[in-house]
């Protein structure tokens, strides 16, 4: 964690105004500057910049903040991601409470500088890379490198005094009976994280070894199931068009980005999974799947497609002629084709019952009843209007009377306390998160039982597992409010008091030694009668 007494000096040497003018045009208006806001659509300028106060505000929309919120909010950063972009500018050394991989960081900067000066003086990989249609702005613009032998890059990694064990533990490096580079013959793609720092690499193959494609090994900073290749040059394109495309490989989104669609990004080798989900949700843009026509490309944006609309994430599906790719695509002139296949992506759900119906044999009866079955539990995943809207079109599909698609259960609408309650858990467990000090307090106060939707999320907050994906993607729920400090206490009462009646009425029907339930029923409704009064006791 970031020091506190270190964000404080960098907060007392920020000019709020040099910051956010590096994201918008700020104009003078006499002791402040004022700009269109970039948080929502205006045509008479209400954002103001304050030098002296050091905030910001927007009296069109109520946005607010110092420079570390504004750049939080303008990039979808974290509060750490934010403070290190900030210091980053300014040369400001930040100080940490525990030991950051710093020597990881410079060694995977320095192996990057010498791929990249591998590729620049070896004029085979760089025929490749010319006969695959890739100019030289973009090999420098995404940084792309050459491993060469092994010998080489252990050689490297001596003579520059970089440590085998950090290489190794980094993913540059193997130890078997030696110590052998990982990456050897290979076209290199850096890989950046979404807050700009390098994690790892993939390399291909210009040797005809039989894996084409190798990606860094899981490592603390490299995890391939949740990186998004070329974000961090996407990203400030798929912020401004609020929209991402999502394709298979590195040369795609080179290629892409030649032709100008610089939103585009690819998984790394692995379809889109779970854990891509908070960085989608962060990025709040629409997700639009470019996969191959191949079968293997077809699953793949059928997986693809099922995991958004259960994650209520917008997308659409474009798929590519079969035995083409979008970097063949825009080598081979197509750009209007290209255009006009992202100008009309598939709609997910109309894309997954057409798939899914398309597996089976309508002709065979059997068969058509199978595809019938399949594509009814999928609609009946989804929402009342949804099912309703989309009934029709998998009659039209399956060529029978839209009347058979019945769906008998009915919701069950949720009790207003119960409804109530959810919310408040969620809202206790985010503040908690943003203000892990207010945890800290309550350690002897709070037990999971007490909740009852989110207990799970609730024990991964009292073991400190802020990384777990559920807590992420709580984290960036943006319609669940923060409480202060006296509302969360209020809410705490709230539950704690729900949890202890219904505990006291357990007791009364349970069949306890008589004076050990005398006993628990004077206990606990002494601590319902002091939560009246608003005292809160120790468990």
């Amino acid at each position: 964690m970031i020091d506190t007494n270190s964000i404080e000096s960098l907060k007392n040497i920020v000019d709020i105004a040099d910051i956010v003018g590096e994201y918008v045009t700020l104009k003078k208006a006499g002791v402040n500057y004022k700009a269109p806001c970039p948080f929502h659509d205006e045509k008479t300028p209400s954002f103001v910049v304050s030098p002296k106060k050091n905030i910001y505000h927007c009296f069109g929309c109520g946005a607010s903040g110092d420079a570390i919120k504004f750049v939080m909010d303008y990039e979808k950063l974290t509060y750490p991601e934010a403070i290190e972009k900030i210091a980053q500018k300014y040369n400001f050394q930040l100080k940490y409470t525990e030991s950051k991989p710093k020597d990881t960081i410079h060694l995977l900067d320095k192996i990057n500088q010498f791929y990249k000066k591998n590729l620049s003086i070896n004029q085979v990989a760089l025929n490749y890379l010319k006969d695959r249609g890739v100019f030289e702005s973009s090999i420098e613009k995404f940084e792309l490198g050459y491993a060469t032998s092994s010998s080489e890059t252990i050689n490297y990694l001596k003579q520059n005094f970089l440590p085998i064990d950090e290489a190794t533990r980094v993913g540059i490096v193997g130890v078997e009976q030696n110590v052998y580079a990982r990456f050897i013959e290979r076209i290199m793609f850096p890989i950046y994280s979404y807050s700009n720092k390098l994690v790892g690499f993939g390399g291909r193959t210009i040797t005809n070894h039989p894996a084409k494609y190798v990606n860094s090994p899981q490592t603390e900073l490299f995890n391939k199931s949740e990186l998004l290749y070329g974000l961090n040059i996407a990203k400030e394109s798929i912020l401004k068009q609020s929209s991402l495309i999502v394709v298979e490989g590195y040369l795609d989104v080179i290629m892409l980005h030649q032709a100008g669609f610089t939103n585009s990004v690819a998984t790394l080798g692995t379809a889109l999974t779970n854990q891509h989900l908070p960085l989608l949700r962060r990025l709040k843009s629409f997700v639009l799947l470019g996969y191959d026509g191949d079968s293997a490309g077809i699953n793949a944006a059928l997986k693809a497609s099922k995991l958004l609309i259960a994650s209520n994430i917008d997308g659409g599906v474009v798929i590519f002629p079969d035995g083409f790719d979008p970097a063949d695509m825009v080598k081979n002139g197509k750009l209007e084709q290209l255009k006009e296949l992202f100008s009309k992506p598939k709609n997910l759900i109309e894309f997954v019952l057409e798939k899914t119906v398309q597996a089976y044999d309508l002709n065979n009866p059997k068969e058509k009843e199978k595809a019938f079955l399949e594509a009814k539990s999928f609609l009946k995943s989804l929402g009342d209007i949804l099912q309703n809207e989309y009934k029709s079109h998998l009659a039209t599909l399956l060529n029978i009377n839209s009347t058979l698609i019945k769906f008998n259960q009915k919701s069950i609408p949720l009790k207003f306390s119960q409804k109530r309650a959810d919310i408040a858990e969620l809202q206790i467990i985010k503040t908690l998160i943003e203000n892990r000090d207010l945890l800290d307090t309550l350690l002897d106060f709070i037990d999971p039982d007490m909740f009852k939707s989110h207990k799970e999320e609730l024990n991964l907050l009292l073991n400190n597992d802020f990384e777990h994906q559920k807590i992420v993607e709580l984290s960036l729920r943006d319609e669940i409010e923060l409480l202060n400090e006296h509302q969360l206490r209020s809410q705490l009462i709230a539950l704690f008091r729900v949890f202890y009646q219904n505990k006291l009425s357990e007791i009364k029907s349970s069949g306890l030694d008589y004076k050990l339930k005398v006993y628990e029923i004077k206990r606990i409704t002494n601590i319902i009668h002091k939560l009246e009064k608003g005292v809160v006791e120790t468990i």
